[in-house]
Order: structure tokens, then sequence, then C-alpha cells
């Protein structure tokens, strides 16, 4: 339904203020922008937050965890790319699921349980699973379209006898259009963050651990920066949660649901059970693949942890 009220704006605004002519001028300049982002935007996001791979042998315990999941969602094994931050965040990216990358970050690992740190990998591999990269190209593509033809429309809007906006409608169809379009494309962004909570719940076996790692993941991104993100901030929707310190309410301007809202769905999903109250940021690192019960695909002895403190020393010490 957001869709076609995006492709409804595109065409009633670009018809009234550039005709046909501008309305196929535009769309073509803004999908070829966008189709060239959407080729190249997993090199792109992962060289702006100086992601490094993760191979087998860097870290066999996390690499066999996602190998585990991403058997279950039915994907094949996407990239593994860690980010050199200690706020405890993760993304997905790539255009199809044959070139997908899951990028965590240092602090996710160092913080989370392995419970919450196969909730995060869950819940990105539903972002895979569901397309949602195409999904949000194709609007950056229609909204990317208004905002030229809102641009056209002044040039267009004047020369045109047959527009039956006049000169008024005109400035406001130029100035209105365009944020109509952001709120519908921040809108499907936020819809696709509440499907892949439902998605990567049902990925992880249940969700509790999405759900405590979403309120640990809300904490962190308060307590601690994300210089790479404050950086590029528009690559933040790509996160689980919204990486920059600054917003946090579920607004029409947010790319991101609340937190607290997330949690609410996942806590109905799991029939109002309770949730284990996260330890603050920084304590209870991820007990890795193995510990507790020894069941699921990451069975096995306590794997290392090279990222924390004083351990052995890896590619990202």
């Amino acid at each position: 339904m957001l869709m076609a009220a995006l492709t409804a704006l595109f065409a009633g605004v670009g018809y009234l203020l550039g005709g046909q002519q501008g309305m196929v001028v535009a769309f073509l300049v803004a999908a070829g922008m966008n189709a060239f982002s959407w080729w190249n935007s997993d090199r792109m996001v992962l060289r702006m937050h100086h992601a490094q791979p993760i191979g087998p042998g860097d870290d066999p315990r996390l690499y066999q965890l996602v190998a585990g999941l991403a058997a279950r969602a039915g994907l094949p094994m996407p990239a593994l790319y860690l980010l050199h931050e200690e706020q405890p965040n993760a993304f997905a990216t790539g255009r199809s699921p044959e070139r997908a990358a899951v990028a965590v970050t240092a602090g996710l690992l160092a913080t989370m349980p392995e419970e919450e740190v196969a909730g995060v990998i869950a819940h990105e591999l539903a972002h895979i699973r569901n397309r949602d990269t195409l999904i949000m190209t194709v609007t950056a593509s229609l909204a990317g379209a208004i905002g030229m033809v809102a641009q056209f429309g002044g040039l267009f809007g004047r020369r045109d006898r047959n527009n039956p906006l006049g000169g008024i409608g005109v400035l406001l169809a130029i100035i209105v259009a365009p944020l109509v379009a952001m709120l519908v494309q921040m809108a499907v962004s936020r819809s696709r963050e509440y499907e892949a909570d439902r998605l990567g719940a049902e990925i992880a076996g249940h969700p509790r651990g999405l759900a405590n790692a979403l309120q640990r993941l809300e904490a962190g991104r308060h307590a601690i920066p994300n210089e790479a993100a404050e950086a590029n901030p528009a690559t933040a929707h790509l996160f689980i949660v919204n990486p920059l310190s600054g917003a946090g309410m579920d607004n029409l301007f947010s790319t991101h649901p609340s937190t607290e809202n997330r949690v609410r769905a996942l806590m109905e999903m799991a029939g109002g059970l309770p949730l284990r109250r996260p330890a603050p940021p920084g304590q209870g690192g991820w007990s890795g693949p193995g510990t507790g019960s020894g069941t699921g695909p990451w069975g096995g002895p306590p794997p290392r942890r090279p990222w924390e403190r004083g351990g052995r020393r890896g590619p990202w010490a």
C-alpha cells in the first residue's frame, strides 16, 4: 500500500507539474542514479565503515553460528564482516541473497550473550531473505524522482498553460510533494524493520533473544557513539537500531520504529512471556556458541574471544 501511494504521488505530481515529458525524464534520471547505487551499495557501505572480513579461520564459532542460522532461513552463507566500533550494532547489505553481507560491530560481540547474538544475526538474515535492499532501492528511486519532478515543476509549471494548479498550487506542490515522499519512504523503512523482527524471531527459534538484544542495543547507542555512522548518516537506516545518538522517538521523521514498540511486538509474539533484563552495556559479553545446553548448530566448547580485552589478539584486537 505504501509503495502504491508513492507511485500514485509520483505520477500525479509529475503530470501536474511537468507533464508527461517532465515526469518521464525525472523518473529515468532518478532510476539511473539509484540503480548505480544499488549495484555498488554493498561495497560502498562496507568501505565507508572500514569493515574487515571474517573468515572461518578468524572465528570458527561465530562463522558456524551464522551458517546454521542461514541454513534455517534457507539462505546461502552471507559474507561476514567486523566493524571496529564499540557501539553494539549490526547491518546487512547486498543486492541479492547470493551477494549478501552481514556486518557486526566489535561492541556487539563483546557485550552480548549467545542468544542475543543469534537474534541479531537472524534479524539481518530476515532482511536478506525479504530482499529489503531491493524494496528500499525502488522506494528511493520513486522518492528521488518526485524530488526531481518538484524541482522541474518551477520551470514546467510556469510554461504549461494547461496546468490546473496555478502559481500558488505549483509552489505548494514543489514544497509539499518531496516532504510527503520522504515520509512515505521512512514509513516503508519502518515497516521492513517490524517484518524483519518477526521473521528473525522465527529464524532464531524464539523472540526472547532478539527482544533482549534490542534493549541492549538501544542502551548502547545512547552510551557509546558510532563514529563511522555519525560521519555517514545516510547509512543509518541499514543498522538494526539507529546508530546516531540524536534520534529516539517513533515519529514521522525516524527511519526506525521505537525500540520499545519493537520489543512490545516481540513480547506479544512470544505470548507475553517476561523478558530477562539485559546487563548494562559493557557487561555480560557473548558467552559464545557452545555454552549453556550445548544444543543447536553452534554446540561445542566455548570459543576464544579475540575482541575482548586481554584475550588472544586477532585481526580486530
